[in-house]
């Protein structure tokens, strides 16, 4: 054999292969004694082998001697398994290799996390030891899957008329809602450049200077708090803009792209055809689901009841809505035979949740239980079910409060509903897009109007509205792309004109000097004639961790950071030596203890 390591892959061998000479190299998997007769199941990248060694064999010795994971080559031939033996989920299970010898490239150190099996290990020693962490199957193949997602994006994109192009990762410090993650300048003393949270401003200055239809699988850098659905540190995301469209058109054109990918990889679950995505309002997203990530696999919809209890027996209510508050209903459909533990139990996680608590009415053949329905009375019980199209053996939660804080638990009441009743649409991806969001929101710590989202969006109606409208009221011309209870996307149409800029950014307190001084780059390029765009940028690793059936960002990334925000594996962030820093002309600044 000419080839010093292997004439095939660990999973290229099948029974028509039998009786040739073969080599194989790769990973010592697993080893099954059978009393003079050693079974090696020798792993790569491609698959697994099962590979044989007996006593007649120089091989036995050499594979008796060495651990799991050491790296070995395989001189052998391929034999059809024993009858009854075959493995039909290995795409080699048909065969085996007698081994006639071994070579031990590289022998494993007693391990300390197994690689073989998918069994629970804690998270800080998979990290540490992450390029062990990455042998297993299924992170394996989910890492395997996100470089094919990402493919799979860039010939989509490619066909709908995109170019890619590659923006600077050190730029200035933008204004995108995160703290920036700044890089010291050794050629300017003092100063600062940030790396990019989104490419946002350059993309829009692309359009400017006329390349029309751009996209870039783009880094973004946000120093933020890591949770499930968002990695600490770093991110990708499908990032891409268009000249001359109108919202529309940006949906009409990238439906398609999201929509083709998920059905790609779909597997055989459910994808909501591309043209047909449902398009929500954000104020009708926050009214039926409480949420502006809806989970459309959820047929649970919330209802405002408010209005049926302006006047009730049920005086908690009654006064809520006098107030000035809301009450909305969580229909728990068919739980007539539910015990009053499963209504006081979610009561119970609402209070967890540091809500007040989660008023319920019980049905059961059509008579109501509990307090409220008590109080409120039958009649106005009936009404409000009628009103509802709630049946007589369903259920009902209740969200009373101010109305931001009543949505939330309705919202999240909603989800924990629909997944304890086992409501919830397996094998299906349902996308859809929310719209109209508002253009501003009222910052109760600084008592100012901030930008709700996007500050570069354009506000429907113009200067019009900017002038003559109740700030608050203001829609923008921007959108998200939801799927399955995750935002997968945002963006908007981009307001270019300088004096809506001006007018936009002095409604939150700043001045025009300000928006010359934090966006001069943008500003100056919309004097110089701008022509209307919009995009929007797609998160890769939430759409591939949707895919992937993964329940966190980690199991989609190849070397991601702890909790802490720390790289157990390469040991970052770490002390700069201090040559480094009088490079830098930097001095570190203890935290203040207490």
């Amino acid at each position: 054999m000419s080839h010093p390591y292997r004439s095939h892959s660990c999973g290229a061998l099948t029974a028509a292969e039998q009786g040739q000479s073969v080599r194989l190299s790769g990973w010592v998997h697993r080893k099954r004694d059978h009393g003079g007769v050693l079974f090696v199941d020798l792993r790569d990248h491609y698959g697994i082998t099962q590979i044989v060694a007996d006593s007649d064999s120089p091989a036995l010795a050499v594979l008796e001697a060495c651990r799991v994971e050491s790296v070995v080559t395989i001189d052998g031939d391929v034999k059809a398994r024993a009858a009854g033996t075959a493995n039909a989920n290995l795409p080699t299970g048909e065969i085996e290799i007698y081994a006639r010898g071994a070579t031990v490239l590289s022998r494993a150190e007693e391990l300390p996390m197994p690689v073989a099996g998918e069994q629970e290990y804690p998270e800080e020693i998979r990290l540490k030891y992450r390029f062990l962490d990455l042998r297993r199957e299924t992170l394996h193949a989910n890492i395997v899957t996100r470089t094919k997602v990402i493919s799979d994006m860039r010939r989509r994109m490619e066909g709908a008329g995109f170019t890619e192009y590659s923006t600077p990762i050190l730029t200035a410090s933008s204004p995108e809602g995160a703290r920036d993650f700044l890089v010291p300048s050794r050629i300017h003393p003092g100063k600062f450049y940030a790396l990019p949270q989104a490419p946002q401003l350059y993309k829009q200055l692309l359009m400017v200077a006329g390349f029309d239809r751009y996209f870039q699988i783009a880094p973004c850098f946000r120093d933020e708090d890591p949770r499930a659905d968002r990695l600490p540190g770093e991110f990708y995301q499908l990032d891409l803009e268009m000249s001359f469209v109108t919202q529309e058109e940006v949906w009409e054109t990238m439906e398609p792209v999201i929509g083709g990918v998920f059905e790609a990889f779909a597997e055989g679950k459910s994808v909501t055809p591309s043209g047909s995505f449902p398009r929500i309002p954000h104020a009708e997203a926050m009214l039926k689901y409480g949420s502006d990530k809806p989970d459309l696999r959820n047929p649970i919809l919330l209802h405002d009841v408010g209005s049926h209890f302006t006047q009730s027996g049920f005086g908690l209510f009654e006064k809520i809505v006098g107030s000035g508050g809301v009450v909305r209903a969580i229909p728990a459909p068919a739980t007539a035979d539910k015990s009053r533990k499963f209504f006081d139990e979610m009561n119970e996680w609402a209070r967890a949740e540091g809500h007040a608590g989660l008023g319920y009415v019980t049905r059961k053949a059509g008579e109501f239980g509990g307090p409220i329905a008590k109080n409120h009375g039958q009649e106005g019980m009936e009404a409000l079910y009628a009103a509802m199209g709630l049946g007589p053996d369903d259920g009902c939660f209740f969200a009373a409060g101010k109305e931001d804080q009543a949505a939330k638990l309705a919202g999240l009441a909603r989800t924990r509903v629909g997944e304890t009743l086992g409501l919830i649409e397996q094998g299906a991806f349902k996308l859809c897009w929310i719209v109209d969001f508002p253009f501003y929101e009222w910052d109760e710590e600084n008592k100012k109007v901030d930008f709700a989202h996007n500050p570069f969006s354009m506000p429907q109606g113009g200067m019009d509205a900017l002038e003559n409208q109740d700030p608050l009221t203001i829609k923008a011309f921007q959108y998200d792309l939801v799927c399955n209870g995750f935002e997968i996307a945002s963006g908007s149409i981009r307001n270019q004109h300088t004096d809506l800029m001006v007018k936009a950014f002095e409604l939150t307190g700043l001045t025009k000097q300000d928006v010359e001084d934090r966006f001069g780059g943008l500003y100056r390029a919309f004097q110089y004639g701008a022509p209307p765009h919009g995009g929007m940028a797609a998160g890769v690793d939430r759409v591939v961790m949707l895919i992937c059936g993964a329940q966190n960002l980690r199991e989609v990334t190849l070397f991601p950071m702890n909790q802490r925000a720390e790289d157990l594996l390469m040991g970052a962030p770490s002390l700069a030596e201090a040559r480094q820093l009088r490079e830098l002309s930097l001095r570190v600044v203890e935290p203040v203890k207490g």
